[in-house]
């Protein structure tokens, strides 16, 4: 009886499979080829990234001699970007030089080698982001400001359309106003670091993705329904480390049922994160709600190695002293916060920022 031969089809050729030594030299040169693509790919990056710092710092010190206040003026992009144009091709707008331009005024030469004018911030820029992430963070003039998006972006692989949500959000100054001035400054030196429990919670969540208009009537479930529509943005909201476990989580006590909203779980902290949904104001008894929530998970739902639970009550409004006494005593891992369906006002939270670091 003949043998059976397994046989695959590349572009209506069939190839014998059966043999793995083919196999396995096939798969060896297709990690080859993947791995040389993703290196080519990282280094054409980074030579376009240099050269338009290397651009900026010609246009700089071109101004600085003080040829564009005898000659040129304010013309000078326009007809130097013409006459790029001509000779190397696209890439050389008017907007995109002075992109070049404010990049270099931004992180200029220092700690330079005698082999290069670049300096360490812009190579390690050129490693981990594009121009088109470099683009987004030059708009922002606060340099604490900016390191931060810096930090984010590279630890968390952000795409160009993340940072850019991230930065309308004012992610950096929400999460600033509840620090002190040194841990503002440790926020933008190192980023967002997840130790604790309170390292998670932000105290307003911005949920302007969900398309929910801040007067319209909606319930409960809608916005539970929404959230789910927007899971990952809901999780980019939530910050580093959330996974979801799902939604209205039945858990029963004494015969009574009950559900939460919605479950996560922490990779980093190791535990789960019960989260209530409150159209309205948050009252007393949905805080003692989510304390037994707490409690239940602790005792039913905890396996060897995890945490306990962190619970979050998610309101539209929140009173801050009904909060403090109605959660006096209790599980610091509960928390009481408020969501907002429009971004925030960026220049008074740059403000308050601005306040603490006096």
């Amino acid at each position: 009886m003949e043998e059976k031969k397994d046989i695959i089809k590349v572009e209506n050729t069939e190839v014998l499979t059966s043999n793995t030594d083919l196999l396995n030299l096939a798969d060896k040169i297709s990690q080859e080829v993947v791995r040389k693509r993703r290196s080519m790919a990282i280094n054409i990056n980074a030579t376009i990234v240099e050269t338009y710092w290397n651009v900026g710092r010609y246009i700089v010190e071109f101004e600085q001699k003080g040829n564009t206040k005898a000659k040129y003026g304010a013309s000078l992009l326009t007809n130097l970007s013409k006459i790029l144009r001509a000779k190397v091709g696209r890439g050389y707008s008017r907007p995109n030089l002075n992109n070049m331009r404010k990049f270099y005024l931004m992180y200029p030469i220092c700690q330079t080698s005698e082999k290069s004018l670049v300096p360490p911030i812009c190579q390690t820029l050129s490693d981990k982001l594009t121009w088109s992430h470099i683009c987004e963070l030059i708009t922002i003039d606060d340099p604490l400001e900016r390191e931060f998006y810096e930090k984010e972006c590279i630890s968390g692989n952000w795409d160009v359309r993340t940072l850019h949500r991230q930065m309308e959000s004012g992610l950096f100054m929400r999460l600033a106003q509840s620090k002190d001035k040194e841990g503002v400054l440790q926020l933008a030196h190192v980023g967002q670091q997840i130790q604790t429990a309170e390292d998670v919670v932000k105290d307003t969540y911005t949920l302007e993705f969900l398309g929910i208009e801040d007067k319209k009537q909606y319930k409960e479930s809608d916005l539970e329904q929404k959230l789910i529509d927007n899971m990952q943005t809901f999780l980019l909201e939530l910050g580093k480390g959330f996974a979801y476990i799902g939604r209205q989580y039945p858990l029963t006590i004494n015969n009574v049922h009950y559900h939460i909203d919605l479950v996560f779980y922490h990779r980093i902290l190791k535990c789960f994160v019960l989260i209530d949904l409150k159209k309205g104001a948050v009252k007393h008894k949905d805080i003692g709600q989510m304390n037994m929530y707490i409690g239940y998970f602790a005792k039913e739902e905890n396996v060897e190695g995890d945490n306990p639970p962190i619970g979050i009550i998610l309101g539209h409004y929140k009173d801050e002293l009904m909060v403090e006494y109605a959660t006096y005593g209790m599980d610091t891992n509960l928390f009481v916060s408020k969501y907002e369906l429009y971004l925030p006002d960026k220049e008074e939270l740059r403000r308050l920022v601005a306040n603490i670091l006096k």
